[in-house]
């Protein structure tokens, strides 16, 4: 299969500091892209951004005037945007009663409130170039998840918030499109093992790699929606068809993420 071409096309990539935003930064430039990294962590985008000849733009995506910021530094130095990649994301984890309310916002504010925003500060650019959004949700967006509430809340919303717009700018010729990934082997899941619900590790784990082809996929041919795997995507619709099923595997499903989690417990150890 013939890999698209992003040649001189502008691509701004949210959260590229490591995991799912690093590996999209680097397949766009590798195909050609202009590439602008934000993410908090300036030090890491400027090292990437200095291996794919992309642009580094140190942005907190909770920060509205780093948002305006984002999109501004990004028309000075290309003169466009042709593609929106919302992929920075937070979470934390644990029943609803037990999470700190300033975190319950962090993760709504990062997750559902910055690309909202970011989207609407880059729509006049977007709609000049008749280009794409793609949004990075999450399985979580199809099925409600247990410890991690507000994290599916804001999935959902992302998933909701992208189809209504799709509609509002079909005739400007714009694009919103969502990728919804099940879980990832990135530090934003490794690094918290012991929070994340057994049931997340029930599932196959896929690489940043397989999500980055994803979003390139998505900015490419537009597709409304990858959800990948499909196994994991079909549990997910058949739970929401019949949610009383969730209720029935759980215990068979959380007994296989206990030995998933044991088993990259050790994993990490050993590296």
């Amino acid at each position: 299969m013939s890999q698209p071409s992003f040649r001189d096309r502008v691509v701004i990539v949210t959260g590229a500091s490591s995991g799912v935003g690093e590996a999209a930064a680097r397949r766009f430039a590798a195909l050609g892209a202009k590439v602008v990294l934000a993410a908090r962590s300036a030090a890491k985008i400027e090292a990437v951004a200095k291996e794919i000849g992309g642009l580094a733009v140190a942005t907190d995506v909770t920060s509205l005037p780093d948002l305006e910021n984002l999109v501004q530094r990004t028309v000075e130095a290309h003169g466009r945007i042709d593609v929106l990649v919302n992929n920075a994301g937070a979470n934390s984890r644990g029943d609803l009663g037990d999470v700190a309310v300033d975190e319950i916002a962090s993760v709504v504010d990062t997750n559902l409130k910055a690309p909202i925003l970011l989207t609407r500060l880059a729509l006049p650019h977007l709609k000049a170039s008749k280009g794409v959004v793609v949004n990075v949700a999450s399985i979580a967006g199809h099925v409600p998840l247990p410890g991690e509430s507000t994290y599916c809340a804001t999935k959902w919303g992302l998933r909701g918030f992208t189809f209504a717009v799709t509609e509002e700018c079909r005739d400007a010729g714009v694009a919103l499109t969502v990728v919804s990934p099940g879980p990832i082997a990135t530090p934003f899941v490794l690094d918290d093992l012991d929070q994340t619900p057994d049931l997340v590790f029930s599932q196959p784990f896929l690489t940043a790699e397989q999500v980055a082809e994803a979003v390139v996929a998505c900015a490419a041919d537009r597709r409304r929606e990858r959800a990948i795997p499909p196994s994991t995507l079909w549990l997910a619709k058949l739970i929401g068809l019949a949610p009383w099923l969730q209720r029935w595997l759980r215990p068979m499903l959380e007994a296989r993420g206990r030995k998933a989690k044991d088993e990259w417990r050790a994993k990490l150890a050993a590296r």
